[in-house]
């Protein structure tokens, strides 16, 4: 059982990345936007290319399997900073704290499901695996 949720898990995990990142894409000036709305101004297309880079690498590596802690610890570069910059709700207004402190935990959850795979690795189900079983004899 523990060898199909860690299946399951990676592949969850991935998939909210994968959205981001098509997200990111396709509203690529919306989201220059509110990079500007959030106060970063400066290069911005390299930080979006280069958070675009590292979460797509690492949310490639997390669903197959494949160096799963090191995607993991690449999705936590991006990740990271996203939460504090987006959801900072001890500066919010009283009426938005609420809210805001649920998207913040939300991603919280996302980042300790990540240290967890950093921890214990990708599982049984991986490529890596695949990889390492199928080595023919020399």
């Amino acid at each position: 059982m523990k060898d199909i949720s860690d299946l399951i898990g990676r592949i969850f995990i991935s998939i909210i990345f994968f959205y981001e990142i098509l997200e990111t894409i396709f509203f690529y000036t919306k989201t220059k936007e509110l990079m500007t709305d959030y106060g970063l101004t400066w290069a911005q297309d390299s930080i979006l290319i280069f958070a675009l880079i590292i979460t797509t690498l690492g949310a490639l590596l997390v669903a197959f399997g494949y160096s799963a802690r090191f995607g993991a610890f690449l999705l936590l570069l991006s990740w990271i900073p996203y939460t504090l910059i987006v959801y900072p709700f001890w500066n919010d207004a009283p009426d938005l704290q609420r809210e805001s402190a649920q998207h913040f935990l939300n991603n919280l959850a996302i980042l300790g499901g990540l240290f967890l795979l950093i921890a214990n690795g990708s599982g049984r189900y991986s490529v890596r695996r695949l990889i390492h079983v199928m080595r023919l004899p020399k």
